[in-house]
């Protein structure tokens, strides 16, 4: 293949990561805007206290997380045993389908208890697809793309969860301007839930018009080779990602704690905090605008933190993102707290800038941890159990420390997250330059 058909080539795969990435993220994140604006009075008890049913309805937003490491593991065995893409089609069109059905459940004022019971378990099935979908489209880029330029590939893959935040936030706020309040919160909060049945045409696509990475080919070509490391027969991907890479999925876990508690906190609750009466009772418009802007501002910067790990190492940027942001934290909220509208862009876009100086280089970093025959399942198993521990709980935590003992310990929570963060980096080995087709990596 000549340089500029590969060229195109690679072009075609980062963009078609980025679409599927986008809209699975979208997907996800619809749910936890309606968790903060919708699920805490439509599937809960008319009766049940405002707080505690916002506690109910972020616990129910957290389930999507502990699903997640399973997600990893099975779409983990999947995609290291049949194939990248195989795994990514799947999780792809799961998201889809239990998304779609999210937006046609009753109440409970139509079927009671039912309601949330059945809400729980197609937030478990979206967590299970998203556990899956990251390592398939990350693996999908930075097994594809030239070691100099993994990282800034690996970023297309990282720019769906922005983009997918950005896509959310405007379903909610064009739904929200076209309706009245008493229609929007009856029926139209669910308008953005439907629109998902795109994701079903999307894995469609992938499955007729891309091929599986050039590393997992390359891996079964050479498989009968003695030389080239196998999976014992019987054995899971994932109990031998165990085996070969413990410090790797568990430091590469404590260096994702920073980005999904900051994260969550930045896009899940904090429209809860600033729309709700018991915090700043700011429009519901103006939290999720200042979202959207935040997310904007995210994007541009992880390309920039991904190419600039390539030329420098994924180490050294990490790190950085990871004492900004735990000093930031401390300067959030006052500044959320003047309930201007541009100090809260301020507050939240700053924090995402700083964020993206860790996510943007994470899909390369990650994927240059493990070797080729268990990369799908060591990648995902670190970077989901980071999920859980980080983001799958930060709404949940920061809502009791808030209504416990204000906003200046939820703070010290995501300060203390960038610490371990830190922490994690500092004991992992640089990266940045493997030989991702070598289908084993020498510390």
């Amino acid at each position: 293949m000549s340089d500029q058909a590969s060229a195109q080539s690679m072009r075609k795969v980062a963009t078609t990561s980025l679409a599927g990435t986008s809209i699975e993220w979208y997907d996800f994140f619809i749910y936890g805007t309606a968790a903060a604006l919708i699920f805490p009075r439509a599937f809960f008890p008319a009766d049940m206290p405002e707080m505690v049913a916002l506690i109910a309805s972020f616990s129910t937003f957290a389930v999507g997380f502990i699903a997640r490491p399973v997600g990893g593991i099975f779409f983990g065995h999947f995609g290291d045993k049949v194939g990248r893409k195989k795994a990514l089609v799947t999780a792809l069109m799961m998201m889809g389908v239990a998304t779609t059905v999210i937006g046609l459940l009753p109440t409970y004022a139509t079927i009671g208890a039912a309601a949330p019971l059945a809400l729980i378990l197609l937030r478990f099935i979206q967590g299970l697809a998203v556990g899956g979908q990251w390592g398939g489209a990350m693996l999908l880029v930075t097994e594809n793309a030239p070691a100099n330029q993994r990282g800034f590939y690996g970023a297309f893959a990282q720019a769906g969860a922005p983009a997918g935040i950005i896509l959310a936030n405007l379903a909610f706020l064009a739904v929200s301007a076209a309706l009245p309040d008493e229609a929007f919160m009856e029926w139209g909060w669910r308008i953005p839930f439907l629109l998902s049945v795109v994701l079903i045409g999307l894995s469609i696509y992938v499955q007729l018009n891309l091929e599986d990475t050039a590393a997992f080919k390359d891996l079964q070509e050479h498989a009968h080779v003695d030389q080239a490391p196998k999976i014992p027969n019987g054995r899971s991907p994932i109990l031998e990602a165990i085996r070969l890479h413990p410090k790797e999925i568990i430091l590469g876990a404590g260096a994702f704690l920073s980005v999904q508690v900051s994260f969550y906190i930045f896009v899940a609750w904090i429209v809860a905090y600033g729309s709700n009466p018991m915090g700043l009772g700011l429009p519901r418009d103006t939290m999720l605008l200042a979202v959207l802007i935040g997310s904007i501002v995210q994007i541009p910067v992880l390309f920039l933190a991904s190419a600039y790990s390539d030329r420098n190492g994924r180490k050294g940027v990490y790190i950085a993102g990871a004492v900004l942001l735990g000093i930031w934290a401390f300067a959030i909220f006052p500044l959320v707290n003047t309930g201007d509208l541009l100090w809260i862009c301020v507050a939240i876009g700053i924090g995402q800038i700083f964020l993206s100086m860790m996510y943007g280089p994470q899909a390369a970093f990650l994927a240059e941890l493990f070797s080729t025959h268990v990369r799908y399942s060591g990648a995902s198993l670190g970077y989901q159990l980071g999920a859980i521990v980080g983001g799958g709980i930060a709404p949940t935590i920061a809502t009791y420390l808030w209504g416990g003992f204000g906003t200046v310990w939820v703070s010290a929570y995501m300060a203390l997250a960038s610490v371990l963060t830190i922490i994690s980096v500092l004991l992992l080995t640089e990266t940045s330059g493997r030989d991702l087709s070598s289908h084993h990596l020498d510390d």
